[in-house]
Order: C-alpha cells, then sequence, then structure tokens
C-alpha cells in the first residue's frame, strides 16, 4: 500500500480520525453512538477489543463502508500472556534468561494475534527502585543492564523479523519517561530528576528497545520535572525522536493527554490539543481533545498541516506493516480454536519455576520428602486469581499450590487461615491442621483483597511488609515447634525480615500465571533445583525505600558504629535480600578470576573469567553477575554496576570456566556537561552470586 498517496486523499477529518483511538474501556454501549462516525472514517483504533466477532464486526465498517476503507488496528495489554499466562515480567525477569521472555512473548503474540489483536502495550521498561511503586511486577527491576536486555528480548519476542506475520504483534516499549521515579511511590505522581541519572539509568532500556525495533512507544502519565510527559516536548520530540531516532507511533498512555489540564499546564482542551501535538503526541487514548479541536487548530495555523499528516503517516505506516490492508480481519475459527496447548503450558512451567527465588534454607529442609504430611496453609494457596496476579490475559485458569499437591499424591492438610477481603484470620483452624502435619507450608504475601490486587496500577503501598493477618498468624503457627517453609507471592520487593525470622525455609515470587501450581510442587520436590535471582534489592524495612544496589558511597558510609553516618538508628544499614540474590540445593565455589589485560582503552572489549565448580550433590544452573566500579570519576559513580552476567549449568564436582565480555565504551556516564564519557583511571571488577559479594580484580582505562 502506498500510504503516502493514501495520505494526500484524506479529509482533515479523516486524518484526525486516526489519531483517536477509542474501545469498551473507554465508552460504554459504544455499538450504537460511534457507527457513524467509524463510517466516516474517523476512527483510526480501538483497545480491549478481545471478541474477535466485534472486532470483525468493526473492521467491515470501517474496511468497507467508509470512503476510503482504512483498516483498524486493535490494541490490548498483552502483559504476560493472552490465553496462557506466564510469570508477570518482573518474576520471569529473575530467571536472568532474555532468551525465555523472548519465547514467551513470542507465544503470547501468536494467541493474540489469532484473536484480532495486532498491537500490546508491552513492554513496560521502567527502571524500578522505588519498593512502594505498584506497577513493579510490570517491568524486569531496578538495573538498567538487565532491564535492557529483556526490552530487547520481550520486543523481539513480541515482532520477529516481520509484525505482519500471523503471529506477531506491534510491541509498545513504555513509559517515556521516569515515571516509576515518582514523589513517594505514588503512580501519577510528579518526577524530579536529573539530565545525568535520565540518560545513565532511565533511557538505556528505551534505546535497547529502539534498537530491537519498537514500532511504538508510549508516553507516560507524570510530569517531568514540571512538564506533563504527554506534552513534553523536550521529552517527545529533542530527546526521543531527534536524538533516540524514534520514527514510530508515538501514543499516550489513556487520558494523559486530557490530564494536562488537570496537572495545570494547559487553559483548556483547545490549549491541551495544541501543546500535545505540537510535543510530538501522535496518537490520543482515552481522552478527546484531538476529536474536538485538532481541525480548529490547523485550520488557524496554530497546528501545521504538516506536524498532522506526521502523525497520520506514522500511523498508516503502523497498519501498513501490520499487513491489514491485505489482510484486515480475524479468522474466528482460528480464534475459536486457540487456546492453553500442551506447548504452551510446557513453556509457561518452565518458565514458572525458573521465577521461583530461594531465599533461606535452614538445615536443607527443602526439597520436602514426598511421604511427608503438609499443612498446606493461607488463601493464596487455594485462589486460582492470585496466581495469575495483576494484568492476566483473556483465560484465567490456574493450577493452585493446593491443588497441584493433591493432585501429586502429597498427604496434605488444606486451611485458608486468612482472608484478605475481610481482615479476617482463622487462627484455630489453622494450627489444627498443622498439629496433624509434619511440615507447615505457609503461602502468604500480596492477593487479592478488598481493594482489589495489592500490586499493580495505584496499588501503591506506604508499608511494604506482609500483610497485618498473615503475621499475626504465621507468629502462632511459630509457637507449634513445627517446621515452617514460607512461599511469598508479591508484586513488589517486600519488607520480610520478620518472616525471615520466623521460618526455617522461603521461597519467593510474583505471580507465576496459568501453571503456579505444578511449578512451585516442582521446586518443593526437588524435581526441579532452583536458579532464580532477584532483580530488585529487598530491604529490611518499608522505611528505606527507594532502596536499590546500584547506590553512591556518600562522603559518610553507613557504619553502625559511627553516629555520623549514613545509616538509620532504628532500622538494619543493608538489604535483606540484595539484588541477584538467590540461593540454590546445590552450593557454587567461585575461584581464579582473571581478565584480559591491565589496561583498555575505550575501544576495547575487556575479557573476564572465573571458574565456577558445583561443590554439592545435585545439579543446578548458576548465574555468574559481572560488577564494576569506577573508582573515581567526575561525577561520583554507583559502588557497583552490573555490566554482564551469564547462566551455566553443572553438574556436582564439575568445575566450568564463564568468560564475560564487556565492551569498554559501555563503562562510561554522562558528565556535567552532558556528554557521554569513559574516563581514565582505576576500575574494580566483580565477579559472583550477587552484587555484593564474589570475587575481585582491578584495571585501569587510558
Amino acid at each position: 500500500m502506498d500510504v503516502k498517496k493514501l495520505l494526500s486523499r484524506m479529509t482533515l477529518d479523516e486524518k484526525i480520525g486516526q489519531l483517536v483511538q477509542f474501545g469498551p474501556s473507554i465508552y460504554k454501549n459504544f455499538e450504537e453512538i460511534r457507527w457513524d462516525t467509524l463510517r466516516n472514517g474517523e476512527i483510526g483504533s480501538f483497545i480491549r477489543v478481545r471478541d474477535p466477532k466485534m472486532g470483525n464486526k468493526l473492521q467491515k465498517c470501517a474496511v468497507e463502508e467508509s470512503r476510503l476503507g482504512i483498516p483498524l488496528v486493535f490494541a490490548d495489554d498483552i502483559i504476560h500472556g493472552y490465553y496462557t499466562n506466564f510469570p508477570v515480567p518482573a518474576a520471569e525477569a529473575c530467571s536472568w534468561e532474555p532468551e525465555l521472555a523472548e519465547r514467551t512473548a513470542a507465544l503470547a503474540a501468536k494467541e493474540a494475534r489469532a484473536s484480532g489483536i495486532q498491537w500490546t502495550y508491552a513492554p513496560m521498561v521502567d527502571l524500578a527502585r522505588d519498593a512502594r511503586w505498584g506497577r513493579n511486577s510490570e517491568g524486569a527491576g531496578e538495573d538498567p543492564y538487565l532491564l535492557s536486555c529483556f526490552a530487547k528480548a520481550r520486543v523481539k519476542g513480541f515482532q520477529g523479523d516481520d509484525i505482519s506475520a500471523p503471529d506477531k504483534v506491534a510491541a509498545c516499549a513504555k513509559h517515556f519517561v521516569g515515571y516509576s521515579a515518582c514523589i513517594g511511590g505514588r503512580d501519577y505522581n510528579s518526577v524530579e530528576m536529573s539530565e545525568q541519572t535520565l540518560y545513565d539509568m532511565f533511557l538505556p532500556p528505551f534505546f535497547a528497545a529502539i534498537d530491537a525495533g519498537v514500532a511504538t512507544v508510549m508516553s507516560a502519565f507524570h510530569d517531568f520535572n514540571g512538564v506533563p510527559c504527554a506534552g513534553n516536548k523536550w521529552l517527545m520530540t529533542d530527546v526521543l525522536r531527534n536524538e533516540m531516532k524514534f520514527d514510530g507511533v508515538l501514543i499516550s498512555d489513556a487520558g494523559a493527554v486530557g490530564q494536562l489540564q488537570t496537572h495545570g499546564y494547559t487553559e483548556d482542551e483547545k490549549d491541551t490539543a495544541k501543546k500535545a501535538m505540537d510535543a510530538g503526541t501522535d496518537i490520543e487514548m482515552a481522552s478527546f481533545t484531538y476529536t474536538h479541536h485538532l481541525k480548529e487548530l490547523v485550520n488557524a495555523g496554530d497546528i501545521s498541516i504538516e506536524r498532522l499528516d506526521e502523525a497520520v503517516l506514522r500511523v498508516l505506516e503502523l497498519k501498513n506493516r501490520l499487513g491489514l490492508f491485505e489482510n484486515p480481519y480475524a479468522d474466528t475459527d482460528m480464534a475459536n480454536s486457540i487456546g492453553a496447548t500442551e506447548e504452551s503450558l510446557a513453556l509457561a512451567r518452565e518458565c514458572a519455576r525458573k521465577s521461583i527465588v530461594l531465599l533461606k534454607n535452614k538445615n536443607n529442609i527443602l526439597p520436602i520428602n514426598k511421604k511427608s504430611k503438609i499443612a498446606v496453609i493461607g488463601a493464596l494457596a487455594g485462589n486460582e486469581d492470585d496466581m495469575n496476579d495483576v494484568w492476566s490475559g483473556k483465560t484465567k485458569n490456574a493450577v493452585t499450590i493446593y491443588a497441584a499437591l493433591k493432585a501429586d499424591n502429597y498427604k496434605v492438610r488444606y486451611a485458608k487461615g486468612y482472608d484478605l477481603k475481610t481482615d479476617e484470620v482463622f487462627v484455630e483452624e489453622a494450627l489444627k491442621a498443622a498439629r496433624e502435619c509434619e511440615i507447615i507450608l505457609f503461602v502468604a504475601g500480596e492477593g487479592i483483597n478488598y481493594q482489589g490486587y495489592m500490586s499493580g496500577e495505584a496499588r501503591n503501598r506506604s508499608d511494604i511488609k506482609i500483610p497485618k493477618i498473615q503475621q499475626e498468624l504465621l507468629t502462632e503457627l511459630k509457637k507449634t515447634g513445627k517446621p515452617i517453609i514460607a512461599y511469598i507471592f508479591s508484586g513488589r520487593p517486600l519488607a520480610l525480615r520478620n518472616v525471615d525470622e520466623a521460618v526455617d525455609a522461603m521461597l519467593w515470587s510474583g505471580g507465576l500465571g496459568t501453571e503456579t501450581g505444578n511449578a512451585v510442587m516442582d521446586i518443593l520436590s526437588g524435581d526441579y533445583n532452583p536458579s532464580a535471582k532477584l532483580v530488585w534489592t529487598f530491604p529490611t524495612s518499608s522505611g528505606q525505600s527507594p532502596y536499590f544496589y546500584n547506590h553512591n558511597n556518600t562522603g559518610k558510609p553507613p557504619i553502625r558504629e559511627i553516629w555520623y553516618s549514613s545509616k538509620y538508628i532504628d532500622a538494619p544499614i543493608g538489604a535483606q535480600y540484595p539484588f541477584g540474590y538467590g540461593l540454590s540445593y546445590t552450593s557454587f565455589k567461585y575461584d581464579n578470576l582473571r581478565i584480559s589485560g591491565a589496561k583498555f582503552t575505550v575501544d576495547d572489549v575487556l575479557e573476564a573469567s572465573v571458574d565456577i565448580t558445583n561443590t554439592g550433590e545435585v545439579f543446578g544452573e548458576e548465574t555468574a553477575e559481572l560488577y564494576v566500579r569506577d573508582v573515581v570519576g567526575s561525577r561520583v559513580r554507583p559502588v557497583r554496576e552490573l555490566k554482564g552476567f551469564k547462566k551455566t549449568g553443572l553438574y556436582p564436582g564439575e568445575t566450568k570456566t564463564v568468560t564475560i565480555d564487556v565492551p569498554v565504551k559501555n563503562l562510561g556516564f554522562h558528565n556535567a556537561d552532558m556528554e557521554y564519557v569513559v574516563e581514565p583511571g582505576k576500575f574494580l571488577l566483580y565477579i559472583g552470586p550477587d552484587s555484593e559479594s564474589g570475587l575481585k580484580t582491578e584495571f585501569f582505562v587510558k
């Protein structure tokens, strides 16, 4: 399709229609009130039309009854699966296997495209440093390098080499930019940030997504240094378009354009439409200032026709790339037949068990002997919705932990224990089950309560411990003297100090999706040896947030014995569990760290190697993590920064050499003049199992 020729035939009303997104999540009864608008060619896209028959009905009106027959594009939030629910992105990232995320994104794209969805609002590539923020679960953690690896993988999985393929969708990197740095951890709140932090920490994952060919980008809700993102010309045009060279569609988040006035940035709807379009926002989602005012603004010369045509052309090019001009309709027969398959369930189970982090295993109480009688206590152990967590796909079926243990012939007694929706705790029922069993599996964390999910959009928390009723129940269970294994679900890093002190073993994950129970059973039984590692720092208390590993040293580093140092007087200094932390049922020894030289230039690639030995008794996988510290800089540098990682499997007694390459050009930062520099001087290099341990050596950049 020659989209430039098509653009030349479009009326002003038809052009504006391509820049407005409608859908049932926005309008009620849109069937009765929007068909004439659709026939006039004044609607370009819909969000969340999950019924392919309805999608085809809308598409038929656009293609066969409008003057130019421009097809619609249908979008949805495919965050961690469509029919098959995979682990939430933050849980999946704990696998430290970007290639696994590429596979799950590809399968989600296949299921969604078969249902008539051609565009997903994923991946979320926001750097998450504040545990209070509700949307931690949608990203890949607190480190820009790791997040960039997963951003690139997910874009590749969704889009492949050709987004017109019947099993691919257009991806969308969101939210541009700094959304997760909201003050107080409150969703939608203001963000104050230096340009250096923006470029060094928050932009790299967007660069990675653009490098992978992401088709679209979504702007964020918040104001960035006082200017709301949806109307921020410096961010949208100067940075994203001109500097980062993004040439795809830029869409607002739902209602973000209309909210410019609420922010106090615009006087009225007309001013709002002008500033959003002028800033670079192509499509307005869920508010209607473009519909109401763009025509007037263009006719008055307040918005140039060139700017409008530029935005419309991008939308038409997206539709052309998706193959919608040739194949606009969903195959309803295929849509009706698509669903969880043997292939998708196997992948969901593989991904889920690789996402479960072992945090504690006192006296090797795990894995559990199958002959043991287990008291499974906790409402989260038996609720399917809790297994899927937020942004689950079209189907809600999931295997619960209790169901999986029963199906595998474990001797189990189940007690609900608590109800987050009513804040009730059922102590006697739980104690009765515990007394009748040899071991307690206590399942707790963030579930569905009376306010809905406890993590996710707008689910910010000032207290990031497990709910009070769960802690009360755990205290009573501890009094039984029975060994306790805690399984904790959450969409954010939690302050688990009290839980750690009360239990013998602890496992953590985000929502794991369709195969949750089977994956957890694989871990509990020892059929799979846990290999996941945290993508956030877990603090000891809520008041430590925001807390992240790649912090600066300060002039007075925290030392308990020194009064005037950067510490708390009422809480420990460090993390409960550091970034990159995760145990195994075996043990690993790191030895013989060496690098390929002592001095390097910015054009060199440093090669670091370490020998890893499985010193335990079972096969295990270990992720070696490479960190670097620039010892002296013109701007203070973080105490450590992740620059590479590699996962390897080892049999008992086996030793392997793991080699990680680090381009020296990747060791730089933005200086006071906003120049990217790799400054000469001394660097420290660490390789180990997490961000606080490992072997150390040094090198110099000349």
